[in-house]
């Protein structure tokens, strides 16, 4: 089980893992050994998360969110495999934790009487301008 909050754990079977190879710094190397990590957490099927999470999980992970629900994260920056499977995981938690903060309401407000009336004088200001360009022989309403 991995630890991402005091009440929220995730299995460790949920995810996926898979290596692939990672272009980028490491020589030859790159050609070789398959550094990047592909993880895949399927948060849709996942006990630990909510509807509310997993809909704030969905979205802050947009474009790494499948269609069916499963969060995809790619993982290259570093040269080795523990690395970047430690930053993958690492990412994996943060966006679990965000989602798991809920946002804050929002407090309906209303204009003040001095933005109102400010708001009508420039529009009466511009109607009055737009009303000057306009040729003589037009007539004027």
């Amino acid at each position: 089980m991995i630890p991402v909050t005091p009440r929220i754990t995730i299995d460790e079977d949920a995810i996926e893992e898979v290596f692939v190879r990672a272009g980028g710094p490491g020589g030859q190397n790159v050609n070789k050994v398959a550094t990047a990590v592909q993880l895949r957490f399927d948060a849709a099927r996942s006990p630990s998360l909510d509807a509310a999470m997993h809909a704030r999980l969905r979205r802050l992970a947009v474009r790494r969110m499948t269609a069916d629900g499963a969060l995809v994260i790619m993982a290259r920056r570093f040269r080795t495999q523990e690395r970047n499977r430690a930053d993958a995981y690492e990412r994996l938690i943060d966006l679990i934790r965000r989602a798991a903060e809920p946002g804050k309401r929002r407090v309906p407000t209303r204009p003040t009487a001095a933005s109102r009336e400010y708001r009508r004088e420039t529009k009466l200001a511009r109607s009055r301008t737009k009303r000057l360009r306009r040729p003589v022989d037009q007539p004027r309403e």
